[in-house]
């Protein structure tokens, strides 16, 4: 089951991941060197934000790990890093006011976040079996010729599919949660203009891109499953 164009597109993915992955790490290094006129933290940060938004019924808590951060809507619980947690600096007021945002959205009801959370079971069924039940199809056709095998490969990609809708969802998901960052950051006043909003910015545009690179590679995949299930030109089992 070698296949050079394979190859390619995982070579692509890790290029494009890694490279979001190095540009996340710098920009969040040189926020860090910005320190807030406001004086406040990242939890401060959240917490002025919940306050403002009305919601009273999230917790926000350290979470161990470096830019572990992330809004858990299951127990309602914001979880920072200790460097955004504790951090007095551009970098932290951005993954806190980010992540907060994320908190805004399940309190709206922001109906792509709902489409992401729905998807979730499927997502992970379709990312561990999706590529396997297309190989099982592949092996089977070749070796009973149409029928069960083609079969199995459609739902192998079909289970690929919510894997990659769901990586494709979160892109807005994390776009509108970055907008709400900065327009709330600058509107509390927790952030002001220039070098500190610049870095801001900065942060949540890199930390933009993982998303983007992740879709784009998932949605490589796809088509690559597809073509070898047959499903895009003639089906390949060499």
């Amino acid at each position: 089951m070698f296949d050079p164009l394979y190859m390619l597109i995982l070579a692509v993915g890790l290029l494009l991941s890694g490279g979001a992955s190095f540009l996340v790490k710098s920009r969040f290094a040189r926020g860090q060197k910005t320190g807030l006129m406001t004086g406040y933290t990242g939890k401060d940060v959240a917490l002025a934000i919940l306050r403002s938004a009305g919601i009273t019924n999230v917790r926000v808590r350290e979470h161990r790990g470096f830019l572990s951060d992330h809004y858990n809507p299951v127990d309602k619980t914001l979880n920072l890093s200790p460097e955004v947690y504790h951090g007095i600096n551009a970098s932290a007021a951005g993954v806190a006011a980010h992540e907060t945002g994320h908190a805004i959205q399940h309190a709206r009801g922001y109906a792509p976040m709902w489409l992401r959370s729905a998807l979730v079971p499927a997502a992970n069924l379709g990312s561990n079996f999706g590529p396997w039940l297309v190989i099982l199809g592949i092996v089977l056709g070749a070796a009973e010729g149409a029928g069960l095998g083609v079969t199995v490969a459609k739902v192998g990609v079909a289970l690929f599919g919510a894997a990659t809708l769901f990586t494709v969802v979160t892109v807005p998901v994390e776009v509108d949660a970055s907008s709400r960052a900065k327009k709330l950051l600058g509107e509390l006043g927790i952030v002001r203009g220039g070098e500190e909003s610049e870095a801001v910015a900065g942060v949540l545009s890199a930390a933009a891109l993982t998303y983007v690179a992740a879709a784009i590679t998932s949605v490589l995949t796809l088509l690559y499953w597809a073509a070898r299930a047959g499903l895009l030109g003639g089906r390949r089992n060499d």
